[in-house]
This record gives C-alpha cells, structure tokens and sequence, in this order.
C-alpha cells in the first residue's frame, strides 16, 4: 500500500471531477477522498497499490468529457496518514 495526494487545477468544479473521481477510485478499490478547494482545484486522498495508483493518476490527468484538466501536482503521502474506510466525496 502507499498514498498520494494529487491537487487537480483547471475547470475541474462544476464538472463532475469528484463524483468521477470516485467512480474510478471504487472500481480500483482504493481508500480516500476528493474534495473541492476554495481555490477552485480539486483535492484527492488516495491509498492503494502502485499500480491502482498510477490508474488513478491516469484518470486525473484527463478528467470527465466537461472537465478541462491544466495541472495536476502529485505528493507522496504516508499510509498511516491516509483516511481509512472506502473512498468518498467531501
């Protein structure tokens, strides 16, 4: 297991990004969050295998049909630090 947080700048609210966030972090089995920052950025928690991670990351950097994706900033996060549970929208 390992985590990241990814920080998704462009028209990424309003868009759909988290509920599609969530749809691919379910079907990946991962844990975490999406959530929307006052700065107009998307937010995501996740914790996973690498290879389900970089899935995700993968996803991120296209986004929903309505979503323009223009940054997507990547940080290592510690497991122990991660949210337990499934993975939700905030």
């Amino acid at each position: 297991m390992t985590g990241a947080r990814y920080v998704v700048g462009g028209r990424v609210q309003g868009v759909g990004f988290r509920w599609f966030v969530l749809r691919h972090a379910q079907v990946l089995h991962l844990k975490g969050y999406a959530r929307n920052l006052p700065d107009g950025r998307v937010e995501v928690i996740a914790t996973g295998s690498p290879d389900d991670l970089a899935e995700l990351e993968a996803q991120l950097r296209v986004g929903p049909a309505r979503a323009a994706v223009a940054s997507l900033e990547i940080t290592p996060l510690a497991t122990e630090a991660a949210p337990a549970g499934g993975f939700e929208i905030r």
